[in-house]
């Protein structure tokens, strides 16, 4: 990365809040199913629907708790999610019914999508003259983090044991609750004043609703690397099986080292909406690439599959830039974490919708459902721009006059 740490103190706390909170993320993201299904030894069936229904509850809890940070203040508030989520979290070590794993498990989530609602405030008032490029750091932080959580929740799994797994839980928890503790150290920021006008502003905002769903239709391809392709990988190609890995290595590194530099070209709405197209783009040659590794030899598959990975990483830079640009740009100050709340239901959506989808079309229909996916991200990417053109126009000078064209 071009700088291990932000240059001012607020950015330096908020960035080590995000990445021990990350650390505990990459714990339960490694660990956390086989938690429940190995050591607990809930159905799996029961812990999917669980998980299914904790999605679902918290795609309204974001948007209410990014106008209670706009109209309270984000620090405490973003600190109580945290709160609450490390208090969720060390639920699951008494959670050994399917009722109390699914009250934890929706308020652990929940939870996590109200902080990151929470969280957008700060980052505009802290994130300097570029907020979201300051996004962009974190986004890397987030990758390093995660990583070194998987690292050391290889532990648990390697020893299966329930103490091994109930460590794990604490050990999240923990990260959690030393991430709130570190928010703390923030500057106390006041609220901005309250606006005349609706509440709920954001959800009247057609324009910026619409960005919402091309960005939740775009962010199906979080997927594509951790589920589509492992699948498809084993099932139809002959690539060896580590590659699986080494397919995730390589995009986590590629995102830490490029995320901030892909970001910094991307200054305006409309250079955002220009970045979703390129990000379409992206994903529909590496979906070809996926696809046509099917049916070769073994050097071929590893050779057709790195390559897609590595398009499909660029496409995730840029469409991360581009969401980072048009979600902080095109919202108010003074309704910040509302409309990132909203802006948050689109990659909530993907996430419920996105397996089922990708495994639906790319491992059951198999070959030319790799193309239908790979269309799918290329015509979002087009609609990108004409969308972000409809936000700008109410807007006119309010917003930022645009004279960079659209690359």
């Amino acid at each position: 990365m071009p700088h291990l740490m932000p240059p001012t103190g607020p950015q330096r706390v908020i960035a080590a809040s995000n990445f021990v909170y990350t650390v505990g993320s990459g714990l339960y993201l490694t660990a956390g199913v086989l938690y429940f299904t190995e050591a607990v030894r809930l159905p799996a069936g029961q812990v999917g629907a669980g998980l299914g229904l904790a999605g679902l509850v918290s795609l309204a809890v974001g948007i209410a708790a990014g106008h209670l940070a706009d109209t309270r203040g984000a620090r405490g508030v973003y600190a109580v999610t945290l709160v609450v989520q490390a208090l969720a979290t060390a639920g699951f070590v008494l959670a050994d019914r399917f009722w109390l794993f699914l009250v934890a498990v929706c308020t652990a989530t929940g939870a996590k999508a109200a902080g990151l609602a929470a969280r957008s405030p700060l980052i505009r008032r802290y994130g300097g003259d570029r907020p979201q490029e300051f996004r962009a750091y974190l986004r890397a932080v987030t990758n390093v983090g995660i990583s070194l959580g998987a690292v050391l929740a290889g532990w648990a799994v390697q020893a299966g044991t329930l103490t091994a797994y109930r460590l794990l839980v604490v050990g999240n928890a923990a990260a959690f609750a030393v991430s709130a503790a570190v928010v703390c150290l923030l500057p106390h920021a006041p609220p901005r004043p309250v606006t005349e006008g609706p509440r709920w502003v954001a959800l009247r905002d057609r324009p910026y609703l619409a960005l919402t769903a091309i960005d939740g239709i775009m962010a199906v391809q979080f997927k594509v690397l951790t589920v589509a392709l492992p699948l498809w990988l084993v099932g139809a190609t002959t690539a060896p099986r580590w590659l699986v890995s080494g397919t995730m290595v390589l995009n986590t590194v590629m995102v830490i080292v490029f995320q901030v530099r892909a970001s910094r070209s991307i200054d305006s709405p409309t250079s955002g909406g220009g970045a979703y197209r390129r990000a379409g783009a992206a994903f529909l040659l590496s979906c070809s690439l996926v696809s046509l590794a099917a049916g070769t030899p073994p050097w071929a598959a590893v050779t057709l599959l790195m390559a897609a990975v590595v398009v499909h990483t660029l496409g995730e830079l840029w469409h991360s830039a581009g969401g980072f640009e048009v979600s902080f740009a095109l919202a108010p100050d003074h309704a910040t974490g509302q409309y990132l709340g909203v802006f948050g239901l689109g990659a909530g959506l993907a996430e419920a919708i996105g397996p089922g989808l990708l495994i639906l079309l790319c491992v059951t229909w198999g070959r030319p459902g790799w193309y239908v996916v790979g269309a799918l991200f290329a015509l979002t990417g087009l609609a990108a721009p004409l969308a972000v053109r409809w936000a700008q126009r109410p807007r006119g000078e309010s917003v930022a006059h645009e004279d960079a064209p659209a690359i």
